[in-house]
């Protein structure tokens, strides 16, 4: 058998099947929906301190962040998040909204599998490892910087 024709045969046959992204819309898309979660974010931030002004700034992007994480597992909850998702690309998973929905969506998926092994298990299966290597290189980053 030749392996040559039949790969070439194959990449051929998923080059058809492979569905034909538009890049200049897909990135304005990306680009647009990213910012406006980011507004939301600084918003949510700005009416924190307007309406408990005495509270710190660290302390208001703190409940910021919780707020964010909380609405983008709700709507990975009701189905709305993965349209967006599948709308803007890359502008939904950078913000920590992303992060949210990654951690999510396979706790949802694996459910039925109980609490145990189904959700604390399978919940961080994407986004474990970006916690993983965030762990690793700050601890390095920091160790470079308390020899130096």
């Amino acid at each position: 058998m030749d392996y040559k024709a039949r790969n070439k045969k194959y990449n051929e046959y998923i080059e058809a099947k492979i569905p034909k992204t538009k890049e200049w819309p897909s990135l304005f898309n990306s680009f647009w929906v990213g910012g406006l979660i980011c507004m939301i974010g600084q918003g949510i931030n700005d009416l924190i301190l307007y309406l408990v002004p005495n509270l710190a700034e660290q302390s208001a992007w703190a409940y910021t962040l919780i707020i964010l994480v909380f609405i983008a597992s709700f709507l990975t909850g009701v189905g709305v998040y993965d349209r967006i998702g599948k709308f803007a690309g890359g502008g939904s998973i950078v913000p920590i909204t992303g992060f949210s929905n990654s951690i999510t969506s396979p706790a949802m998926d694996f459910k039925n599998e109980g609490i145990i092994f189904g959700m604390c298990v399978k919940m961080f299966s994407i986004a474990g490892p970006v916690i993983v290597i965030g762990i690793v290189a700050s601890s390095i980053v920091g160790l470079i910087y308390l020899l130096i």
